[in-house]
């Protein structure tokens, strides 16, 4: 069995974590290919060394002294290194990013450095191989990820190495310039590793057990999610629920690969497996549930709407000439409503209203704003009868007005609108519901 493991920036903030990841990697020998972070935070105040790196990044390019804050980068590698006592020296590594930084190498360099530098203490750590990502994951001209080309040549090079480590984050571009992935990036290059070496298991290992029901934030304690498939993930990603990149998902759903989220400082905990599909029923009817605030709604209203050819198109036109998404489009014969982000939205108000006015000819134009959009996504929706029902007996109990619902073909979520002030008593009336009632 072949496992790739990913350790976020929470995981290998300093020399006591580092510790954890190896034991955690010694302790099952088909943990064979690691993909680094750059060190997170080690306490509430600290900064992230990514983040250090952009400023001091910043201070060369405006041809400023920034002395005082790389000796502060090298500060903390080198006292992970003699915590540890690994024999490495980064001296030279260290010259080098400083040459390059006052040579003005690139945003995407700079940042690229965290992840690098800490691949090379964590594989002497180890006592495995360095690999570079630069020589084997590539971007295209147009700075957009080559996953044929990258795929093909992690699986070839990462074949003859029996342990390696490949800091996440970054790769090359066809000039050979470094280019990153967007913030989070670790997560898509342990997916790249996981589908190139054709593992059987994609092992992220970040500070949290898993995915839970909802956000903690708002419901103390939720229940933890212990299977997801890729769909549902998808659905709750999409509506702010937040521990995996998003991206990561790609390379390993198409090579057929389960993830499983774990927390390195609980490696007992079974974490949340992120499969493709599954035989197993879910303990509760939902999966999760996740929301966001921030959006408005255009509700438009014309008799024989229904009948007149082409009125949603010329209707989405206006707001896609003004550069503006809609999120979801509930209708009804006479009625379509339109959902969009409201800050988006703001800016362009009235051209698109004018131009609905003129394209459309509707008897009458009405936008709510401070709206909430909360998603309920299961797999066990399906199979359950009711689950609307019991959605909207939660909310009416709870004294939440329900201002839209729109549930997909798929019958895997329901979207329901409510009141921003609202938003939370309605996450918690679901999560009773369907969580605490059947507990």
């Amino acid at each position: 069995m072949v496992k790739v493991v990913k350790f976020g920036g929470s995981s290998l903030a300093s020399a006591e974590q580092f510790r954890k990841v190896a034991e955690i990697i010694h302790s099952d020998e088909s943990r064979r290919y690691v993909v680094p972070s750059a060190p997170g935070k080690r306490f509430k105040e600290d900064t992230k060394v990514t983040d250090m790196l952009y400023g001091c990044y910043e201070l060369a390019v405006k041809g400023k002294n920034f002395e005082k804050e790389f000796e502060a980068i090298k500060e903390r590698y080198n006292s992970i290194i003699d915590e540890l006592k690994i024999d490495l020296d980064l001296t030279a590594e260290f010259e080098t990013v400083k040459s390059c930084f006052i040579g003005r190498a690139g945003r995407d360099y700079a940042a690229s450095r965290g992840e690098y530098l800490n691949g090379l203490v964590l594989a002497a750590y180890l006592g495995y191989s360095f690999v570079d990502p630069a020589e084997m994951i590539f971007f295209k001209e147009d700075g957009s990820f080559d996953s044929d080309r990258t795929i093909k040549a992690v699986g070839e090079r990462l074949m003859t190495i029996e342990r390696a480590v490949v800091p996440g984050f970054y790769g090359s571009m066809p000039n050979d310039t470094i280019k990153t992935f967007s913030r989070g990036g670790s997560d898509v290059t342990g997916s790249i590793v996981a589908a190139g070496t054709g593992a059987d298991l994609y092992e992220n290992w970040t500070d949290v057990s898993g995915f839970l029901i909802c956000d903690p934030r708002i419901v103390e304690n939720p229940e933890p999610i212990r299977t997801i498939t890729y769909k549902e993930l998808r659905e709750l990603a999409y509506m702010g629920a937040g521990v995996l990149h998003e991206d990561a998902i790609f390379p390993v759903r198409k090579a057929g690969i389960p993830i499983n989220i774990k927390n390195t400082n609980k490696p007992g905990d079974p974490g949340t497996f992120i499969v493709e599909s599954t035989s197993q029923k879910p303990l509760y009817t939902i999966t999760g549930i996740a929301g966001k605030k921030g959006f408005s709604v255009v509700n438009i209203e014309k008799d024989m709407m229904n009948g007149e050819l082409g009125f949603g198109r010329k209707v989405l036109e206006q707001f896609e000439k003004n550069g503006i998404s809609f999120e979801h489009m509930p209708s009804g014969i006479d009625t379509m409503s339109i959902v969009v982000h409201q800050s988006e939205f703001g800016e362009r108000e009235q051209e698109i209203l004018s131009g609905l006015h003129r394209n459309v000819h509707p008897d009458l134009i009405d936008i709510e704003t401070d709206l909430a959009l909360i998603a309920v996504v299961g797999r066990g929706m399906k199979s359950e009868r009711g689950t609307a029902g019991r959605i909207f007996s939660a909310l009416a109990h709870a004294h939440v007005n329900v201002k839209m619902i729109d549930q997909g073909s798929s019958e895997l979520n329901i979207i329901i609108g409510v009141s921003e002030k609202d938003f939370e008593k309605a996450v918690r009336a679901i999560y009773e519901i369907f969580v605490l009632q059947r507990l």
